[in-house]
Parts: structure tokens; C-alpha cells; sequence
């Protein structure tokens, strides 16, 4: 079947640079896949999951919105936020979303509610992939 190249970068750094079989990218009109020889295509991402596999094993990556490009067999993810589930501090997470529900519980004058929404999606889907790995 063959591979393409991911490259999964944000303003700081490069998460993930491989040659992958496929890609399952969150993007913000649902997910799509990615294969070897894909056509040109640029998406815009939201906050979820990105999933690709490498040598026949899935490998997970939080993504906190960005941009997805298919190009000559590459595909670059430019995102904002991009951590591999194994550098997840599950803790930390936690007690993001735990704030983020209090924030949002309370109504508190001057909540910046899309904020505070958007934190807690983050917090939510930086778990979820921390539980892809088993």
C-alpha cells in the first residue's frame, strides 16, 4: 500500500515526523482519513483526536485546532496546541476540566463562556486520547 510523510508541527515545535500508512484527522466538518497517493486537499481542524499508523500500530495525537494539507504525498498538520498521548500529564488534564466545569457551573459575571467552553473541550479530549492508550 505504501506511506506518506506526517508532519504534525505548531508554532514550538514538531510533534511527529514519520512515514505513516494512513491518518484520521479531526476535522472541524467531521473526521477524514488519509492514505498514500490522497488528492490535494486543505481542511481547517478542531480540538480531537489525530490518529495515524505507523509499521501496523495506531499512535495518537491531541490536536488543538489548526490546519490540515495534503500535498505530494505529504500531509502537514499545522495546529496550535499538539501533544502524543504517551506526553499527556493525565492529571493535569483533569484538573483543567475540573476547573473549567466549576467556571462554567458558576456563571460568574464576566465569563468569557466561549473560553471557558473551548477549555473544557480541550481538558475533555486530552483524556480521551491519554484512554487510547490503554
Amino acid at each position: 500500500m505504501g506511506t506518506l510523510q506526517l508532519e504534525v508541527v505548531t508554532p514550538d515545535k514538531t510533534v511527529v515526523s514519520a512515514q505513516v500508512e494512513m491518518v484520521v484527522c479531526p476535522g472541524v466538518e467531521g473526521e477524514f482519513g488519509v492514505l498514500p497517493q490522497h488528492v490535494s486537499l486543505l481542511s481547517a481542524l478542531k480540538i480531537g483526536a489525530l490518529r495515524y499508523r505507523a509499521e501496523g500500530k495506531d499512535e495518537y495525537v491531541f490536536i488543538s485546532g489548526g490546519f490540515a494539507d495534503v500535498n505530494n504525498n505529504v500531509l502537514s498538520v499545522l495546529a496550535e496546541s499538539a501533544e502524543q498521548a504517551a506526553d499527556i500529564d493525565a492529571a493535569r488534564a483533569q484538573a483543567a476540566r475540573e476547573r473549567a466545569e466549576k467556571r462554567l457551573a458558576e456563571k460568574q459575571e464576566g465569563l468569557d463562556q466561549v473560553r471557558a467552553e473551548a477549555a473544557l473541550q480541550r481538558a475533555m479530549t486530552r483524556l480521551q486520547v491519554v484512554q487510547f492508550l490503554g
